[in-house]
């Protein structure tokens, strides 16, 4: 059974992650105050118009601060709408006129100033609210006490209950005064929908949702809808980026219940789930379940292509946001890590499927750029390889500038930045002096610059003494040359004497067919070839072991120009159509001296990548095995029946330029009188696998 792994409704019911909520009971809109503040609703809504900022006449009441709260307004038990709680938290803003004149130093107080001080500061409210296709204003009367307060300090919040908004809708909120005194407040807020809240008894648009778990069962990961069997509904699987549009992958209209199968390679950390029922205005509920699940976070690094756009641009392109960050190294040739440089790229996290542009003034091979998430190295590439060439060997110099315009100059090594003009025991400490010069005399490169730092490429080509470079290139071609001639004419000799290697695999299947096969071999020792073969090397196979003998024989085979025979029986047909049925699982050996079992885990690879033409030969006996079954993937190589095709079996192992094609069918027509005997011998054999009653002479 699948082990649910994440269980979650669309349509919860009662869950320590869902939130109960406040009803309010009635249509009416109420507004109340805190303490020391008095307020007044007014019947109906109001024109939308905030008008231009104008001058404060004195202190007078702004809002400063919005703050909203979900909850039922609800007209029967079971017959609720979600609405939006605002609360508004009021200050003063603005001062009273200090007296002039004599008044300042100690005159008869201004009784108007008294009484304006002794009276009340009244603000009206305006509270703006959108949320498609509803918009409302409404107009709240507030007032408090003017010896009460101080200019700046806030008075206390007015609530007003509710703008009623439906589920998942996006809403907007404003507020200001009349006339507006500052720049109006604003909120924008994405409502819950039916998982995220206590609302499925209360809100009849939720009773309809369908019922969904996410389960996992090995790498295969199932949506389970448990819906009536007549019940339709919408399903749909999309892509939700943070930065930019969703974008949908998957869409079906179902009716009853559902499974549906996901791949864990299917998986990504922005993969959502969307369902709903087919009504008219019915909910929409998504959620996004593989967001911290690990398979997810890797198809998403192993998706993820950084590539580098001319001249100087840069872009990550993924299914999902990214949590990563981007900076500049340096790559010298030879290997080694990048170092990382200045300047650091923007350590905000990276917009993936944007174009970005590198604060460069010029480009280099060795500069790329790397991707890195929590500090481990995800993603390099170096600038533009293929139209900047090869690395180079640079210096990187580090200048670096204080206030008062003093430099200092260091190059970047892999030991570290290496002062110029230093006692350091380094190729740029010994240089120090020329690259000096180089720099002043504009012969180096300028990456980058401002006001404090700057990136110089030098370029030390010049330094390899060129006086000698070409006398020693001339020696070494001669004596590269001459070493060439001598191996050439030891390999004609040796060839001539010894012949073109061949290593033959088989699978041992019985005595009958290893006697056929020690025959194959022995004739083909007295052409030029030499020969390889198990059951010749038992010693060193028992000592060694299969896999590790055939990778010593098969690496000496084809380092000198050799052939590897794979010899098809009924035997490994099996033993490779396991192989491949298994993909990455390699067949058990079938005894201590199989070497052909063994070598399948790197000879199929060869065959599968396209490297085995020029390599590798195959055959089969006469009698033994049909044509047609030998696998399709090794059809890539010539592959010959024996002894019938003999004189082409025998061409393909010769070296080019070997005997003529009459002395070519003289070698066939030895090989064969040498091979018959064995091979009318196995055929023969009661209870054989070469039996015509046991149907394997034709491999099936």
């Amino acid at each position: 059974m699948p082990v649910p792994w994440f269980l979650l409704s669309l349509a919860l019911g009662r869950s320590p992650m869902v939130l109960p909520l406040e009803r309010l009971v009635g249509p009416q809109d109420t507004a109340r105050c805190s303490p020391g503040l008095s307020c007044h609703l007014w019947d109906g809504d109001v024109l939308c118009l905030p008008g231009s900022i104008v001058s404060a006449p004195g202190p007078v009441l702004v809002p400063t601060r919005l703050q909203t709260e979900l909850v039922l307004r609800c007209y029967q038990e079971t017959d609720c709408d979600l609405c939006v709680r605002v609360a508004i938290h009021l200050a003063v803003h603005g001062h009273w006129e200090e007296p002039k004149g004599e008044e300042k130093f100690g005159g008869a107080a201004d009784p108007e100033l008294e009484e304006s001080r002794n009276a009340f500061l009244q603000a009206q409210v305006v509270l703006s609210f959108q949320a498609y296709p509803t918009a409302r204003c409404v107009l709240l009367e507030v007032q408090v006490p003017a010896a009460l307060v101080q200019p700046g300090q806030s008075v206390g919040s007015v609530v007003f209950d509710c703008f009623e908004a439906a589920l998942g809708a996006e809403v907007r909120i404003w507020s200001y005064t009349q006339p507006r005194y500052q720049k109006e407040l604003n909120l924008t807020q994405h409502l819950p929908d039916c998982k995220g809240l206590e609302v499925r008894d209360s809100i009849q648009s939720c009773w309809a949702l369908p019922w969904l778990n996410v389960s996992a069962d090995g790498d295969d990961v199932h949506l389970v809808l448990d819906v009536s069997e007549d019940q339709r509904f919408g399903l749909s699987l999309y892509w939700n980026q943070v930065q930019g549009p969703t974008k949908p992958w998957w869409h079906r209209n179902l009716t009853g219940p559902q499974t549906i199968t996901l791949n864990h390679t299917d998986l990504f950390p922005c993969l959502c789930i969307q369902v709903w029922p087919l009504e008219p205005d019915s909910v929409r509920t998504s959620i996004c379940p593989f967001r911290e699940d690990p398979r997810a976070h890797r198809n998403l690094w192993r998706a993820a292509r950084l590539q580098l756009l001319p001249p100087r641009g840069w872009r990550l392109d993924a299914p999902c946001s990214l949590p990563a960050e981007a900076t500049l190294c340096w790559q010298a040739p030879g290997g080694g890590p990048c170092q990382s440089l200045v300047p650091p790229l923007p350590p905000a996290n990276v917009t993936v499927n944007k174009a970005l542009e590198l604060p460069l003034l010029n480009v280099h091979p060795n500069l790329c750029v790397q991707v890195s998430s929590w500090e481990k190295l995800q993603l390099q590439e170096c600038l533009w390889v293929d139209s900047l060439g090869p690395l180079k060997d640079d210096m990187l110099l580090v200048e670096t500038r204080d206030p008062h315009n003093n430099r200092s100059l260091c190059a970047l090594e892999p030991s570290g930045c290496t002062p110029l003009l230093s006692r350091a025991s380094t190729r740029a400490a010994r240089l120090g002096e020329q690259l000096l010069q180089d720099l002043q005399s504009g012969q180096c490169l300028q990456l980058w610059d401002d006001d404090l730092r700057a990136l110089w490429a030098c370029p030390m080509d010049k330094y390899v003494h060129q006086r000698w470079a070409l006398v020693w290139l001339a020696c070494l071609l001669f004596v590269a040359v001459l070493f060439l001639l001598f191996l050439f004419r030891k390999d004609q000799v040796k060839a001539a004497t010894r012949g073109r290697a061949a290593l033959l695999l088989y699978s041992a299947e019985d005595s009958g067919f290893e006697r056929l096969v020690s025959a194959l071999a022995s004739a083909l020792c007295q052409l030029p070839l030499r020969v390889a073969v198990d059951l010749w090397s038992r010693r060193e196979l028992s000592a060694q072991g299969p896999l590790a003998w055939f990778h010593a024989q098969r690496r000496q085979t084809l380092q000198e120009g050799g052939v590897v025979v794979l010899l098809f029986s009924p035997g490994a047909v099996v033993l490779c159509r396991e192989w491949l049925q298994d993909g990455a699982s390699t067949p058990a050996p079938q005894g201590p001296h199989d070497a052909f079992a063994a070598s399948l885990s790197c000879v199929l690879p060869d065959f599968l990548q396209g490297r085995a033409p020029g390599r590798y030969v195959g055959a089969y006996f006469d009698g033994l095995l049909h044509s047609d079954a030998v696998p399709a993937l090794f059809r890539s190589v010539p592959v010959f029946s024996l002894p019938s095709q003999l004189p082409g079996f025998l061409g393909t192992l010769q070296e080019p330029g070997d005997p003529r094609p009459g002395l070519l069918r003289e070698r066939a027509r030895l090989v064969s009188q040498a091979l018959q005997p064995a091979l009318d011998q196995l055929l023969k054999a009661p209870g054989d696998p070469g039996d015509p009653e046991d149907g394997t002479r034709d491999g099936t």
